[in-house]
């Protein structure tokens, strides 16, 4: 962060992680998605360069949502008496904007994903789950 544009840099100790915190007037020009009002009131666009980086390593994108807004669940289905557990990834997000990010990384990856609500993206499918467990891995 110091070398890209913040004044100042502080690490924070808290339970099971350090926090990092860094202040800069120059933020907003280094990330514009960041402004006042809430996340799915206001476009979230990607700059161009934005999107070349998230082209190019898509999976890295998509840990960063799945750790925010995501989960990874052991789904349980009972048919005709027969309960059927698998992994399953949901992620859940007010933004239309981000939402549709979210869903253009996980097509540049070839990872199936379905809406099961209109903000809320489910990927169930057994190499899905198995491509998102190799880009996202577990929330540390």
């Amino acid at each position: 962060m110091r070398a890209v544009l913040a004044a100042s840099v502080q690490r924070v100790q808290k339970q099971g992680c350090v926090g990092v915190q860094s202040y800069g007037t120059h933020w907003p020009c280094l990330l514009p998605q960041h402004g006042p009002g809430k996340k799915h009131e206001r476009r979230i666009v990607l700059t161009d360069w934005q999107e070349r980086i998230v082209r190019a390593v898509p999976g890295d994108f998509l840990r960063g949502l799945f750790h925010s807004d995501g989960c990874r669940i052991a789904n349980r289905v009972t048919v005709r008496a027969k309960t059927y557990v698998y992994p399953r990834y949901m992620f859940v997000n007010e933004s239309t904007d981000i939402m549709g990010l979210c869903q253009w990384a996980l097509d540049l990856l070839g990872v199936a994903w379905r809406m099961n609500r209109p903000n809320s993206l489910s990927v169930a499918r057994r190499e899905a789950v198995a491509a998102l467990d190799r880009h996202v891995g577990p929330k540390s």
